[in-house]
C-alpha cells in the first residue's frame, strides 16, 4: 500500500488556548516552547505549509529571566526611519523591560517563527501580557507549566 503524505485541512484544525506563566522562567526556553505551541508542532496534524497551532497568552512578561551578563549587553536595534544613513537606534534589555517587558517576549518568539506570512499570521494568535493578569478568562484557556 502506497505511503501519503498527510495535509491538514481547515475542518480539522481545532484551536485551544493556553495560559504560560514566564516568571523566573529562561527567555530562550520559554520562547521556544511558545513557539513550537503557535506552530502546531506539539499536535499529530501539524503541516509545515499550514498554521495549526493554538493560542498563547503569556503571563509575567517582565518577570522572566535572562542568564549571563544579557541583561546590561543585549541590544536590540531597530531602523525607525528605513533607507536614512545614521538612523540605527539601540535599546538594551534592562531599558526595553522598564519601558516595555511585553517586547521581550514578543521579540524572542517573533524571530523562532518562519519570516514570512505564515508567520505573521501565527504571531496574531499570540497575546503577552505584563504581569498576571490577562482579558481572556473566556476562552478558558488550559494552563501550561513549561519545563524548567
Amino acid at each position: 500500500m502506497p505511503q501519503r503524505t498527510y495535509s491538514a485541512k481547515p475542518a480539522d484544525i481545532h484551536r485551544q488556548w493556553h495560559v504560560v506563566d514566564v516568571a523566573d522562567k529562561v527567555l530562550g526556553r520559554a520562547a521556544t516552547q511558545i513557539a513550537t505551541l503557535l506552530k502546531g508542532k506539539h499536535k499529530a496534524i501539524y503541516t509545515p505549509s499550514i498554521d495549526t497551532g493554538d493560542h498563547v497568552i503569556v503571563i509575567n512578561a517582565a518577570k522572566v529571566r535572562v542568564t549571563g551578563s544579557k541583561e546590561t549587553a543585549k541590544q536590540y536595534y531597530r531602523h525607525p526611519r528605513a533607507g536614512f544613513p545614521g538612523a540605527l537606534k539601540t535599546t538594551s534589555l534592562q531599558t526595553l523591560r522598564s519601558r516595555h517587558p511585553e517586547d521581550i517576549v514578543l521579540n524572542a518568539v517573533r524571530r523562532m517563527l518562519p519570516r514570512n506570512a505564515l508567520g505573521r499570521q501565527m504571531m496574531t494568535k499570540l497575546k503577552v501580557y505584563a504581569g498576571d493578569q490577562h482579558p481572556h478568562a473566556a476562552q478558558k484557556p488550559l494552563v501550561r507549566q513549561l519545563p524548567e
